[in-house]
């Protein structure tokens, strides 16, 4: 077996505290810890922290830790909703302590950090119990049943079983699906988040710290680091020092496809360091077909059915090279390759690889090598027990296979004979497939590995990503809220950076967006959601500062809630802001991005008539006469030669004759942005009319969103951000680029994008973000590149 470590570079901070490894439950398996405490501990005031990467969602109820046997008290997933639940009832009362979270945990791509604090001695209900995800309190329940005063709790801190995984009740069991690790129990204290987690000064993000507090009477720490075994001595160890040690049911740590013990962990640093990182699964929430089911971890898939079901895995990648296995684990026909971001929602058949655009290879049981657009006949083949070992570059886009330690073709050290060279990709991924009960265990290296990588291929986890040249989204876009107080001058605050640009919009009125930027100066307004020319405007944006704007009483109107976007101009985030005087011919004009722009807003700022035309990139590319305008609800559209036939390139973009772009001795202004890796995105996709449509992979967690339907027309510019939606719930608050209207609470059957760590989803039937076969483009900025990210 080769030892995974050695994949890793080890660029540790010492400062950093790294986690060692988590361990896997699988419902399948009924996996479990149990522990009866000798005697009772503090049941009125407790604390506990763990950090959890979900497997399965949507499902049955999944337990992570309950006490007794009556399904009276638990912390658990809902068994349909995916809200948290809290179950602190005394007998199995429904009318007692209950609490349900309006937000949603649908997240399988990352790890979340959860505290919950109990303390039943304190004067206000709502601080008798506190949960906190990612360092954050959630205030929003449904169902809100506190603890009444001095209450002792029936099984928590008692001494009864307790079980760490599932719910225990007979006949129910209620068993977890994923990773955990870092399981603190407090006895006695009602701690903050704090103690166990910090937020990282160079990413922002919420990261794990070691706790330095006592532990009480029944208190405990399980690490999940000893694997030397499956008893309460390695595998259930406790390391408070307390000696409260657990009893593990159902674990293995045989190495090979059934060991539980991963090195999958939540750390994963700035500055690098040997932690473990958080590791590619399968991605439940990016399946071709219902009848692909996975389990273990999202390391397990099984195909029914005749018609094949692709699966992707939750890391993509543009850069590197890369290493994985598959494990054949029956006969039925199996498929493993590498993949571009095509629409894996809309995919069947045979060549899975090449349907609705996707780019890449995939190795088939039967003997076929599946490639863009054809299925030629393979000499190897692989079946039940083999593994199949897979490389790729993703800067060449080289893919190579082979099985049980020989490569089929080539040398991909040596970079030789690939099985196919994909090009035209964007990013690649891991996928897999079947067809009939086509079943097989994946590998991206959270466990050891069957056979030695390839010298210079590295395993899928985000440790081993590149640093991103942005590591924190909020230096350089951001979006700030604020109510206006009806003051003639009033400073809002609140930046990393000073903003180049800002779009204001009324939140809970209708009026007009409001375009401002440095580069036209600060008093000069624009409006998106109409054709109007430019204005003077002394009571608006007033000036730009280190750290945010000044406005006056039309953008400060009184008990008004606003929203500003907030852009720097500079090469490194990718966006520039360029004035010209049109002059009516075809022409090119200089711009200072460095790279070619992906999107390009255009607006006559003398004439009240024309569009606000936009330029995108991949819409362009299909045909140099397509455009779409930001103040109208039209489809995609053409007019002759608007960009004079030429793609933008890393120093010029090109205008024809049109006035919305090149008006003769009007005055222009350009908004120009690129794609920074890990930072923006601008790209497309196709929807599926479903409550389970297409994922967009966006390589970080979305902070601001915007997306327009080109194939039809009739539907919005739809406008999203994580701050007017700090968590996902089923229904999602959005504006709309070209009309005046105050801010839609769209319903959950609208399927408005929740926002994951790596992406969005779309949830709904709504034409206006997932209809059936229509073709969408969307613009998309950071909060936080997948490297650090945690689930959301």
């Amino acid at each position: 077996m080769y030892n995974i470590n050695s994949l890793f570079i080890a660029r540790q901070s010492r400062s950093q505290y790294q986690i060692e490894r988590s361990l896997r439950f699988n419902s399948a398996d009924s996996a479990y810890l149990n522990r009866t405490p000798a005697s009772a501990g503090n049941r009125k005031t407790m604390t506990f922290s763990f950090w959890v990467k979900r497997s399965l969602i949507s499902s049955t109820q999944q337990s992570i830790f309950s006490a007794g046997t009556s399904s009276d008290n638990y912390i658990a997933w809902d068994s349909t909703n995916d809200y948290i639940q809290i179950n602190l009832r005394n007998g199995g009362s429904a009318s007692n302590v209950f609490l349900i979270t309006t937000p949603v945990f649908r997240d399988v791509s990352a790890w979340y950090h959860i505290v919950l604090a109990i303390d039943t001695t304190q004067a206000t209900a709502a601080d008798r119990v506190k949960l906190y995800v990612n360092g954050v309190q959630i205030t929003a329940f449904g169902t809100t049943n506190y603890p009444t005063q001095n209450n002792d709790l029936n099984s928590f801190g008692n001494n009864v079983i307790q079980y760490i995984g599932q719910t225990g009740v007979g006949g129910f069991n209620y068993y977890l699906n994923g990773y955990l690790t870092e399981f603190h129990h407090i006895d006695g204290q009602a701690l903050t988040p704090s103690s166990f987690g910090e937020t990282d000064t160079i990413t922002g993000v919420w990261k794990p710290k070691r706790y330095a507090g006592t532990y009480g009477t029944n208190g405990f720490f399980l690490k999940f680091a000893d694997n030397s075994g499956t008893t309460a001595a390695t595998l259930g160890k406790d390391s408070s020092g307390n000696g409260n040690n657990w009893t593990p049911n159902n674990f293995s740590v045989t190495a090979g496809a059934g060991n539980d013990s991963m090195i999958d962990s939540c750390t994963s640093y700035a500055d690098g360091g040997n932690g473990r990182g958080n590791y590619c699964t399968l991605n439940p929430l990016d399946i071709g077909t219902t009848n692909m089911s996975l389990s273990n971890g999202n390391l397990d898939f099984t195909k029914s059915g005749v018609n094949f079901g692709p699966s992707r895995g939750t890391l993509g990648v543009t850069t590197g090279k890369w290493y994985f296995e598959m494990t054949a684990n029956n006969t039925p026909i199996k498929q493993v390759g590498v993949s571009n971001d095509f629409n894996i929602r809309a995919s069947s058949g045979d060549v899975s690889v090449s349907s609705t655009g996707g780019i890449g290879a995939a190795w088939d049981s039967r003997g076929f090598l599946y490639q863009t657009g054809t299925s030629p006949a393979y000499a190897y083949t692989f079946t039940t027990n083999d593994v199949v070992m897979v490389a790729f570059n993703a800067a060449s886009g080289a893919i190579w296979f082979g099985k049980n330690g020989t490569w089929n073709t080539g040398d991909p050290a040596a970079g030789t004979s690939p099985a196919f060279t994909a090009s035209s990709y964007s990013v690649l991924f891991p996928f897999v497939n079947g067809e009939g009960g086509g079943s097989g265990t994946c590998n991206f290296g959270q466990r050891a590995f069957a056979y030695t990588p390839p010298s210079g291929f590295l395993a899928l986890n985000t440790q081993n990503l590149p640093e991103p040249t942005i590591k924190k989204g909020s230096s350089y876009m951001d979006t700030l809220l604020f109510t206006g107080d009806g003051a003639s001058s009033r400073s809002i605050s609140g930046l990393n950076f000073s903003p180049d640009f800002v779009w204001l919009k009324r939140r809970n009125q209708a009026n007009d967006h409001s375009q401002y930027d440095i580069v036209r100066g600060a008093t000069k307004l624009l409006q998106s959601s109409q054709t109007g020319a430019e204005q003077t405007l002394s009571n608006g944006l007033t000036a730009f500062n280190s750290n945010g704007f000044d406005v006056g009483t039309y953008e400060n109107t009184s008990a008004v809630t606003y929203v500003a976007w907030c852009w720097d101009e500079s090469a490194t985030p990718g966006f520039d802001i360029v004035t010209y005087t049109g002059n009516g011919t075809n022409r090119t004009i200089a711009h200072s991005l460095g790279v070619a722009p992906s999107m390009i807003i255009f607006k006559n700022r003398n004439v009240g008539t024309t569009d606000w035309a936009v330029y995108f990139k991949s819409l362009v590319e299909s045909n140099s006469a397509y455009y779409v305008a930001l103040n109208t609800i039209n489809a995609v559209q053409t007019v002759p030669s608007p960009w004079n036939g030429t793609l933008a390139t890393s120093s010029v973009f090109s205008v024809g004759t049109w006035d919305s772009v090149n008006g003769n001795g009007n005055g222009m202004v350009a908004y120009l942005w690129s794609e920074v890796a890990g930072f923006s995105k601008f790209g497309s996709y196709t929807g599926n009319g479903s409550s389970d449509g297409p994922f967009v992979f966006c390589g970080f967690r979305p902070r601001w969103l915007m997306i327009k339907v080109t194939s039809i027309g009739g539907n919005s510019w739809v406008m999203l951000d994580s701050a007017r939606e700090p968590t996902n719930d089923d229904s999602q608050l959005y504006l709309t680029a070209n009309t005046n209207d105050a801010e839609y609470d769209s319903p959950a059957v609208n399927g408005y994008p929740h926002f994951f760590s790596n992406g969005f989803k779309l949830r709904g039937t709504s034409n206006g973000v997932n209809g059936s076969g229509y073709t969408y483009i969307f613009a998309a900025y950071a909060e936080s590149p997948f490297k650090y990210a945690l689930a959301r």
